[in-house]
């Protein structure tokens, strides 16, 4: 296939403008909001014109098909602002992940689950994961006391969102901050 022919087929992106309409008929609505009523696009067309505004296709799918006299440019602006602001408005929450063995030290685990209550502070998820090497896994008991006593330790920023499972040599368990941090 030759590029253009590739480039012709593809439909172009955003709605139809002025000349682009190809309805016999559409339903007009003003700058303000107000109904028009049915007339075929070249008067629609003519009556943007006057206003010095685009005639732009904002319900092919409906019949007639619906298009609102409008600047466009505007109208793209403002679309793209609060594309941009809901982005900013979503919460994004990161997974730190604290690795602990089934023959952690005191000290260590200490330091450990302090590390966690960290993190749970800054609003992000812990991911604790139990590793198991060579015949460790055979003691799989101990580690779910450690993840246990881990979730006890943390109960008062955090909560368990998912309890212990074993993957693969790996025993995980997510920790969610509390709604209240």
């Amino acid at each position: 296939m030759a590029r253009g022919e590739q480039q012709r087929s593809r439909p172009p992106a955003g709605p139809r403008l002025n000349r682009r309409i190809r309805a016999r008929e559409i339903r007009v609505i003003d700058p303000e909001g107000n109904q028009l009523g049915i007339m075929p696009p070249d008067l629609a067309l003519a009556k943007a014109e006057d206003l010095g505004l685009d005639l732009v296709e904002v319900s092919p799918e409906s019949r007639p098909p619906v298009c609102r006299i409008m600047d466009y440019g505007k109208f793209k602006y403002a679309q793209k602002k609060k594309t941009s602001e809901a982005r900013k408005s979503q919460a994004s929450t990161s997974v730190k992940e604290v690795k602990f063995r089934p023959k952690i030290e005191e000290h260590d685990y200490v330091f450990k689950v302090e590390r966690i209550k960290k993190f749970l502070g800054t609003g992000a998820k812990a991911k604790v994961t139990m590793m198991f090497r060579g015949r460790e896994i055979t003691r799989q008991d101990i580690a779910r006391d450690i993840l246990r006593r881990i979730a006890e330790d943390v109960k008062e920023v955090g909560s368990i969102e998912s309890t212990p499972k074993l993957e693969g040599r790996n025993m995980i368990m997510i920790v969610a901050p509390n709604k209240t941090n």
